[in-house]
C-alpha cells in the first residue's frame, strides 16, 4: 500500500520483502476472504497503545471509505459479515492482486525474496540519506518505510526486524505481546471444562479496564477462544481474572426469581439449560456448588442464594494461566513507541526520512478489520508525506 501510493506521488520505489510469497498475512486472514476493513474503522477508541490518540490524524486522512472506494474501483465484490466487518465475496487473493496492480501501475521495483542485511545512514549528506545492504545488492534511498509487522504467526515469516531497526536508530520499543489470541488455563483447573470443547455461546466479557465485549465465546481443550475472548485477550495481563457474563446482559436474578415462581419444582441445572448449552449449565453449577446444587429445585433456593447465583452468572470470575502465544495470535500488541513518531506522517522524529507504519508500531486495533484499516491509513500518510 505504501509503495503504491508513494509511486503515484512520482517517487521511484523499491519494495523489499524477505518472503517468497507476497502478503501471506492478507492471504490467510478472514478464513481466506480477508476482513480488509470495518465500517467503524475510523473510530479512534477502537485502537489502543501508550498514546491512544496517536491514530487520529491517519484515520482522518484515510478513513475506511477510501479503501472501500479502491476495492470498488478494482471491481472486487464484498459483503458485511458482522458488526461492520467487510470481507471479499471471493478470495483474499483479490486484495493482494489489487495492491500488486497498484504497485505495477506506479512501476514499483519489487525485490522478493530479498533479505535486508543492514540499514545505515549515508556518510555524506545528499538525496540518498540511507544505504541498504541486501541479499540482492546495495540500494540507496532518500526515504525508508519500515512495514515489517509484528511477531504474530512466525510460520508465515514474522520476525523482529522492525524492532531491531527502531532500536538501532534510538527508538524505544514497547514490549511486544500476543493479542487477539486464545487464552489457556492450568490443566488441573480446567479439567472440569475439557469435555465442553466445541461448546459456544454469546457472552459479555471484560478484562481489567477493557470495554465489555459482547460476542461469542468458545470452549477449547486448553481454554477459551472465540471473538469475545480474542477481544479481551488484548487487554488481559498475567495474574488478572476475566469477568464473563454468561447470560449476556439478561437480568439473571429477575429471571431466576420468575422461574422459581413459575416452575419451582425444576432443578436449577435444568432451568439454566434453558439459557445456556446443557453441558455448560451442568458443569458450571457443579463447579459453583457441587452436584447437590445441580439437583436442587428452584423452590428450595432462598432469595439470598438466588442473588448469589445470579451474581456469579453475571460475572463469572476465571483466571487464565496464559495465551496460545504468537503462533496463534492474530496481531502483536506493543511495538515501536509512538512518542517519537509524527502521527501526521509516520516519520521518525529522530531520523529524517525514516518511517514506521502498520503493526510494527505500538498501535493495536479491535478484532474485525481494524488492524488492516490501520495498515492502510498509516501507509497512506507515510507515502503522502514522502511525496510532499
Amino acid at each position: 500500500m505504501c509503495a503504491a501510493v508513494a509511486a503515484r506521488r512520482g517517487l521511484r520505489v523499491v519494495l523489499i520483502d524477505h518472503a517468497v510469497r507476497r502478503a501471506e498475512k492478507i492471504r490467510i486472514s478472514g478464513g481466506g476472504r480477508c476482513n480488509f476493513t470495518n465500517l467503524e474503522g475510523g473510530r479512534i477508541e477502537r485502537y489502543f497503545g501508550e498514546q491512544s490518540g496517536f491514530v487520529r490524524p491517519a484515520l482522518r486522512a484515510y478513513p475506511p471509505d477510501r479503501f472501500i472506494a479502491l476495492v470498488r474501483a478494482h471491481d472486487i465484490g464484498f459483503h458485511e459479515k458482522h458488526k461492520g466487518q467487510l470481507f471479499c465475496d471471493d478470495s483474499s487473493e483479490q486484495i493482494i492482486d489489487m495492491l500488486g496492480a497498484e504497485c505495477a501501475r506506479g512501476e514499483v521495483t519489487e525485490m522478493r525474496p530479498c533479505e535486508l542485511r543492514a540499514l545505515s545512514l549515508a556518510s555524506s549528506p545528499g538525496k540518498a540519506r540511507f544505504l541498504l545492504d541486501t541479499s540482492e545488492g546495495k540500494v540507496s534511498a532518500s526515504h525508508v518505510a519500515v512495514a515489517t509487522g509484528g511477531l504474530s504467526i512466525p510460520k508465515i515469516g514474522a520476525t523482529d526486524l522492525g524492532y531491531r531497526l527502531a532500536r538501532q536508530f534510538g527508538h524505544r520499543v514497547v514490549e511486544p505481546r500476543p493479542a487477539l489470541v486464545p487464552l489457556t488455563f492450568d490443566a488441573a483447573a480446567w479439567a472440569d471444562f475439557v469435555p465442553l470443547a466445541g461448546v459456544a455461546l454469546p457472552v459479555g466479557i471484560q478484562s481489567g479496564g477493557s470495554p465489555v465485549f459482547e460476542d461469542d465465546l468458545l470452549f477449547t481443550h486448553r481454554g477459551l477462544s472465540g471473538p469475545a475472548v480474542l477481544q479481551a485477550s488484548s487487554f488481559w495481563r498475567s495474574g488478572t481474572s476475566l469477568a464473563v457474563d454468561l447470560l449476556n446482559g439478561l437480568d439473571a436474578a429477575h429471571w431466576l426469581f420468575a422461574e422459581r415462581q413459575r416452575a419451582g419444582q425444576r432443578p436449577l441445572g435444568s432451568a439454566l439449560a434453558d439459557r445456556l448449552p446443557r453441558r455448560l449449565a451442568s458443569a458450571w453449577v457443579e463447579r459453583a456448588g457441587g452436584p447437590d446444587l445441580v439437583r436442587r429445585r428452584l423452590a428450595e433456593l432462598g432469595n439470598r442464594q438466588i442473588e448469589q447465583i445470579a451474581a456469579q452468572l453475571r460475572s463469572w470470575q476465571i483466571l487464565p494461566g496464559g495465551t496460545e502465544g504468537f503462533r496463534k495470535a492474530e496481531v502483536t500488541s506493543g511495538g515501536v513507541a509512538t512518542e517519537e513518531i509524527d502521527p501526521r506522517s509516520m516519520q521518525s522524529r529522530r531520523v529524517a526520512g525514516l518511517y514506521f507504519i502498520g503493526e510494527v508500531l505500538d498501535v493495536t486495533g479491535w478484532l474485525g478489520g481494524y488492524n488492516f484499516q490501520w495498515a492502510w491509513a498509516s501507509a497512506f500518510v507515510a507515502a503522502d508525506s514522502m511525496g510532499r
